[in-house]
């Protein structure tokens, strides 16, 4: 009776089913195909690339989203370090090719500018003497204790704490001024000595020497030898001073112009170390100087040193001038894509919107202004070739705010470079009327967000470790020298036994992030009275 029973039950079933499907219509007015599909290699690679895209744009979270993209790799990604003040000779086709950005030369501000033009001549009037005594004591009226490294020489870390000191005066004496005339710069956000750091993947880049030998092991890549690979890439930065505003500033040119064909940036497949950057395993992260969750999270200015020209080899006084557009570029560029990854765009998923940002580059008597609107960050892959936007910059010559200080006082103030200057404070952020972070979730768009105490707890965790860059516990295995020549090289000690990864055709740096074990729950404090889980829940992403 039982068993009959259990037979009617699943009959039942099974003539609920049937019935539905007789009910659907089984005809179309239209003949429906399946897609045909492109079963090759390089086809299926593309459809699994697109897949781990859009995983990494449905998450919720920003910092979810940083941690996806070092999902791929447990040490780390072999970074091309691009620091900010590490300008090699004739750097500048490969930083505009690594920002996708397109360089304009101008005298004068553009013309986004030109309505602050007479106010700002106005107030340069009025803070000129402030701005005079400023310089007179930060340069001559102070006698410092410099803090010397060997990483800098000393010429170097006098000029650069000199103009630190001369720049916080001038934010301040400006700022001051204007607050009661300018609203946004009295809620504004200064930051002191930030850490400005960004992360992306530049493609069409040749291969490296050692990837083209391990191709040739294998059939698959027979005729992909020299395909171009991605680039992982880190800017590294810090400003002296940074301003933060609650929105962002108005476009420089329209978004629509950033596909212009005018707008040309040179193609640089070469290995970076041609020009002398290098690469070191390292996290990637998206830092503008404050963590998720800030309200003044746009940039509107940002100061930056040029101590490092003194440094250099002199090559002329063209090429230092190019070198301070590299640094201008490589700055406005890595502070907006961090800023960009703050509102739910990352490298594999593009802008909707243009982010602007204004620099300034000094030393206290040189000045150079920059102008730069961000309005693309994909550059991977195939897209480095087929992206139609390009990133704008709009940058003057170091101009000369006053000539000589004699007799304890300024000679020869250039008013029209403070004038400049003041156009930057003028410039007002505006509302935007389209969504500035779709890509993140409704309710949670930061970790601080989550309700789940557990979550929110390791997800904070693992976040603020991966941006730390502190060593794993154990070490990656590290191929020793006898090894490389004795093992690799030539292979004269066939008779040992085959246990270094190497040998086993192990790469260690593909292990993923979240390939380990959880931390073990001792069993006094399980959930009671029993339980067999004997490892933490871990909430990495599902990339």
């Amino acid at each position: 009776m039982y068993r009959w029973k259990i037979h009617r039950f699943y009959l039942k079933r099974l003539s609920r089913q049937y019935s539905q499907v007789a009910l659907q219509n089984e005809y179309s007015e239209t003949p429906e195909y399946p897609p045909i599909m492109d079963n090759s290699l390089q086809a299926r690679k593309s459809r699994k690339r697109e897949s781990l895209f859009e995983k990494i744009k449905k998450l919720d979270t920003v910092e979810e989203k940083q941690i996806a993209l070092n999902m791929p790799r447990y040490y780390g990604w072999q970074c091309v370090m691009l620091h900010e003040d590490t300008i090699p000779y004739n750097a500048m086709p490969m930083i505009k090719c690594y920002t996708r950005s397109h360089f304009i030369p101008v005298e004068n501000l553009p013309n986004a500018y030109a309505d602050t033009a007479v106010a700002a001549g106005e107030i340069s009037k009025e803070v000129k003497t402030y701005i005079e005594d400023a310089i007179v004591m930060e340069t001559d009226g102070l006698e410092r204790d410099f803090i010397l490294s060997n990483e800098k020489p000393i010429n170097v870390v006098k000029e650069d704490t000199i103009a630190r000191s001369i720049v916080k005066q001038v934010n301040r004496i400006i700022s001051n001024h204007l607050g009661e005339k300018v609203p946004h710069l009295l809620s504004a956000q200064v930051d002191y000595d930030p850490r400005h750091e960004a992360f992306w993947f530049v493609g069409g880049v040749d291969i490296p020497t050692s990837v083209f030998k391990w191709r040739k092991k294998y059939s698959w890549y027979k005729n992909r030898l020299d395909e171009n690979v991605d680039r992982p890439v880190q800017y590294l930065g810090s400003p002296f001073v940074a301003l933060r505003s609650r929105l962002p500033l108005k476009p420089l040119i329209p978004y629509s112009e950033a596909e212009n064909p005018d707008f040309k940036v040179p193609k640089f497949s070469f290995g970076p170390q041609n020009v002398g950057y290098f690469s070191r395993f390292r996290y990637g992260t998206n830092i503008p100087g404050f963590w998720p969750g800030d309200y003044d999270e746009f940039g509107f200015l940002s100061y930056h040193g040029r101590g490092h020209i003194l440094a250099r080899n002199n090559y002329g006084p063209d090429d230092n001038i190019e070198a301070l557009h590299c640094q201008a570029m490589k700055s406005s560029f890595g502070w907006l894509l961090a800023q960009s990854n703050y509102q739910g765009f990352t490298t594999y998923n593009d802008l909707t919107y243009p982010l602007i940002t204004q620099t300034v580059i000094t030393n206290g008597q040189l000045w150079s202004f920059y102008a730069y609107q961000l309005n693309t960050v994909v550059m991977h892959n195939e897209n480095m070739d087929l992206n139609p936007k390009h990133n704008i910059c709009f940058g003057t010559k170091p101009l000369k705010l006053y000539e000589t200080i004699e007799d304890g006082k300024v000679k020869g103030l250039n008013e029209e470079v403070l004038k400049m200057l003041i156009q930057f404070y003028l410039n007002t952020p505006e509302e935007r009327e389209h969504d500035l972070k779709p890509y993140l979730g409704k309710e949670d768009q930061v970790v601080a967000d989550i309700v789940d105490d557990n979550k929110r707890c390791w997800l904070e965790d693992t976040y603020k470790h991966l941006v730390s860059n502190r060593p794993r516990h154990f070490l990656p295995p590290e191929t020793y020298l006898w090894e490389k020549i004795y093992k690799i090289q030539h292979n004269t000690r066939f008779h040992e036994a085959r246990r270094r990864p190497f040998e086993l055709d192990i790469n260690p740096f593909q292990r993923r992030l979240n390939e380990h074990l959880p931390p073990y729950i001792p069993k006094v404090l399980r959930p009671y009275p029993r339980s067999k889980k004997k490892f933490e829940t871990t909430y990495y992403p599902d990339v």
